[in-house]
């Protein structure tokens, strides 16, 4: 019974190698575990909060495929003929039932298997991971979508082709499983190897420390081909020290900086909050208490900022400051500095 918090894994920027891994492509989902026991079924995130009325189309396909008494460690997903789709995902959480069921036909989610917890009266946590994957194995190898088992190897030349061309279906990168490993609650014992790489973006706002002292975060935007300034991110995790040094190197770019900024009309915090569309400040379904106001910036500024992968038009996560580009003029900062790789088919990764 729930609950419980998933592994979880450390990020490198190299895949190990070793005779003693096991690698798997890493899943740009929803961290989900399933509780089963007979004809009750729960679905837990990785912070344990309930999934199950969000995906109600997972929960006939899983008592289908799972064992009659069991807990999952898995990724629930929406696989779409380009590749992953974080976006729609993301777009399943709801709190409109009539939304959800109409968005559970539109754009129907899978569930990824990659570990197991317990199976009947067993507790398999303190089991390696070699064993657990083959107990896995011989559940789930022939489970039918949209239930699937993820593919592994212990062919680092395997994994370091996965990481090269899954990106393009919209993974994430790839992990590296020790398989003498136990499971083990809420430790960062397993390895993620994550893509990055950097890019020019124009500075057009930011916004002040939860402290209330000096800069939190850098909105950031890039240039459409129409010359439309998006907002694709922000650049945080600055040092407190840092904070207010970038405080002051931004100063200058504040006066009159709304007069003619490409997104004066989303200044006005009370009339964002109600805004659905992907904008500085644009209320989060998943903490819709925070405060995302933001104070405007002229767009002149440049930086450099290193970030993992695009989800549609957008950072799929934070970036990280890399330096000032005093070089680069702002009209420069364009899509197609971001690196747009072919999808391959899903096919490859379901099979």
């Amino acid at each position: 019974m729930p609950p419980v918090k998933p592994m979880l894994a450390k990020a490198t920027n190299e895949l190990p190698a070793g005779a003693d891994l096991l690698y798997e492509p890493k899943w740009d989902g929803f961290r989900c575990l399933v509780f089963r026991d007979g004809d009750e079924i729960e679905l837990f995130s990785r912070n344990e909060r309930p999934l199950a009325r969000y995906f109600p189309e997972l929960i006939d396909p899983l008592c289908e495929n799972l064992p009659e008494r069991c807990v999952i460690d898995g990724e629930v997903v929406v696989a779409t003929a380009a590749g992953l789709d974080f976006d729609a995902l993301q777009q399943r959480i709801h709190p409109a039932e009539s939304r959800i069921n109409r968005l559970a036909a539109q754009t129907p989610a899978s569930y990824v298997a990659f570990d197991i917890l317990a199976l009947g009266e067993d507790d398999l946590r303190r089991r390696s991971f070699s064993e657990r994957r083959a107990t896995l194995q011989g559940e789930l190898g022939g489970a039918c979508p949209p239930v699937h088992l993820t593919p592994a190897t212990a062919d680092r030349e395997v994994a370091s082709d996965w990481f090269d061309r899954f990106e393009g279906a919209g993974f994430d990168g790839v992990m590296a499983k020790p398989t003498d490993a136990p499971y083990v609650e809420d430790k960062r014992t397993q390895i993620k190897v994550k893509h990055k790489r950097t890019v020019d973006c124009v500075v057009a706002g930011y916004r002040v420390h939860k402290s209330g002292d000096g800069v939190g975060s850098l909105l950031l935007g890039l240039y459409d081909d129409a010359g439309v300034l998006h907002h694709v991110g922000v650049c945080t995790s600055f040092s407190a020290a840092r904070r207010s040094e970038l405080l002051a190197e931004i100063a200058p770019y504040r006066a009159d900086a709304l007069a003619e900024h490409p997104w004066r009309e989303w200044a006005d915090h009370a009339a964002h909050m109600a805004a659905e569309g992907r904008m500085p400040g644009a209320p989060s379904r998943w903490n819709s208490g925070k405060d995302q106001g933001w104070e405007p910036l002229r767009p002149e500024l440049v930086v450099e900022v290193a970030y993992e992968g695009m989800q549609g038009m957008r950072f799929r996560h934070q970036s990280r400051f890399v330096r000032w580009r005093p070089d680069r003029s702002p009209e420069s900062c364009t899509y197609a500095q971001t690196e747009r790789l072919a999808p391959v088919e899903l096919r490859e990764v379901f099979t």
